[in-house]
């Protein structure tokens, strides 16, 4: 039985390489059926056998995954050669696009979180009809709007 080696990466088990990359069995296993990982070959047992390359792709993802990049984001990545060989001006292209995304979002989460605030601060602790959280959670009945 072969032991467990960070520095051997030939023929990892779907299971190594979760504990190695710290990605879900399940996740790695999605990650192949949407094609951001190849699907490895497999043993004469039918098991998958996984190797180097799939461990840097699948650590490509995750850290993709982790700084918010949409799968189509990061199957573009892919295409243009993944961690190894995309060329940086199509990548800043692609991560240009993602920040800013991100701005869009945080000055959103902001104004969610004034609105939020306003409305806690409200909030005496009395009867729920009266109460401006619940008002403000009722669509029919709303009377702030994140658009102020």
């Amino acid at each position: 039985m072969r032991t467990n080696s960070t520095s051997r990466t030939d023929g990892l088990t779907i299971g190594e390489l979760s504990r190695l990359t710290g990605v879900h069995i399940e996740t790695i296993r999605y990650y192949e059926r949407v094609k951001m990982l190849p699907k490895p070959p497999r043993t004469a047992g039918g098991r998958r056998s996984y190797g180097p390359t799939h461990v840097r792709m699948l650590g490509f993802v995750r850290r993709s995954r982790e700084l918010g990049f949409s799968h189509d984001g990061i199957r573009e990545l892919l295409r243009l050669g993944g961690p190894e060989r995309a060329p940086c001006h199509h990548v800043r292209n692609i991560a240009s696009g993602h920040l800013t995304t991100i701005r869009k979002k945080i000055t959103y989460l902001h104004k969610l979180e004034r609105l939020l605030a306003k409305t806690v601060a409200q909030c005496t602790g009395t009867m729920a009809p009266e109460c401006p959280v619940l008002n403000i959670l009722d669509v029919h009945g709303q009377k702030q709007s994140l658009k102020k």
